[in-house]
């Protein structure tokens, strides 16, 4: 089944008679084709995919699943949308919500003179659950970011800043074969580690923990890990500090499964750092869900309502941050099932001291 199909076999339980997608990345969901600008629009038997000049022939031969409308210089989207609206009879649409603007609801409002019905929630439940197709691309972008993590260990020294370091994920994640980077990498070591999403500074890397966290798009699709080192000798508390990660990364995973709900998932995590007498330090969420965006909607978090469901892929990723001081994090990307999860990420988790 196409997700085309499964957008059309939702839109009853939203009682739309059609829905309209103009977010790049939904669109890329929706056809498999990737393009800045576009609008698809889908009724329970068909389906269009309006685009300009630039895309016309690439989309031509991609998009199977949705007849292709070029939009002219003469014209503009919303007024091709609104004449297949209009012959179509259609009289409430779906529209996403979340990423709409007010000024882009009102201007489709106004041309298309139908019910607009908030439906960003129909794309995030079917992008929310994964194929396994998805999986294995998912799984190959995944690698490619494990090959670009062990080809930068050797290049690690204390005379590169952490901007050097992070420019050579950059650069080999592209060399490997990377479409992009899914975010900019984070390169934090010494101080700078106990800031959870601080930026590379020009600072030679410092002795102590370096965290290393980044992604590739590759094929769409996005990858996420991360990992922390030391720069010389750990002390103890460094040493506990990290296991207690690890154990909480180790428990979190354990309590991951269909159907969880993802503040129970944060608590089997935050309950080991809490019980270390390092739960003040634990800032954010146990993790997030991503495909194709790095931070897609469901949240493994202390406030989070969402229920994980089978096929859904979400980040396991604790840390401890102690201002001023270090931080670790470790990061891997799990993919749930019925009974429990699939880990996709291959990378040793034992401290590495460099």
């Amino acid at each position: 089944m196409s997700n085309i199909d499964r957008i059309r076999q939702a839109l009853p339980a939203y009682n739309c008679d059609a829905m309209l997608i103009t977010n790049q990345v939904n669109r890329l969901f929706a056809t498999g084709f990737s393009s800045s600008a576009g609008a698809l629009l889908v009724t329970a038997t068909e389906a269009w995919f309006f685009i300009d000049p630039r895309y016309i022939e690439a989309a031509e031969t991609a998009v199977k699943d949705a007849c292709v409308i070029l939009v002219t210089r003469d014209t503009t989207i919303t007024d091709c949308v609104g004449t297949v609206v209009k012959e179509n009879s259609i009289s409430s649409l779906g529209f996403e919500d979340s990423s709409i603007s007010y000024s882009g609801h009102l201007e489709w409002a106004e041309k298309l003179a139908v019910e607009m019905i908030p439906a960003q929630k129909l794309i995030n439940d079917l992008r929310n659950i994964k194929s396994r197709a998805d999986i294995d691309r998912m799984i190959e972008a995944q690698r490619l970011t494990e090959k670009v993590y062990e080809e930068i260990l050797p290049l690690i020294s204390t005379n590169m800043t952490e901007k050097e370091l992070a420019a050579e994920i950059v650069y080999r994640s592209l060399k490997n074969g990377a479409d992009d980077q899914s975010f900019s990498p984070i390169v934090v070591s010494g101080t700078n580690s106990s800031r959870p999403h601080g930026v590379p500074s020009g600072n030679k890397i410092a002795k102590g923990f370096l965290t290393i966290d980044f992604g590739v798009k590759l094929n769409g699709w996005c990858s996420d890990t991360t990992r922390t080192l030391c720069i010389g000798k750990p002390d103890e508390e460094m040493v506990r500090i990290y296991e207690t990660v690890l154990k909480a990364q180790e428990a979190g995973i354990a309590a991951t499964h269909g159907g969880v709900q993802g503040v129970d998932v944060d608590a089997a995590a935050r309950a080991v750092i809490e019980g270390a007498g390092y739960g003040e330090y634990f800032g954010h969420g146990f993790g997030h869900s991503l495909g194709l965006e790095v931070h897609e909607s469901l949240r493994a978090a202390q406030i989070s309502k969402d229920i994980l469901p089978a096929g859904a892929v979400i980040s396991a990723e604790p840390g401890i941050y102690l201002p001023g001081r270090y931080g670790v994090r470790i990061e891997d990307v799990l993919y749930v099932t019925e009974s429990g999860s699939e880990n996709i990420t291959k990378l040793p988790k034992e401290l590495i001291v460099l």
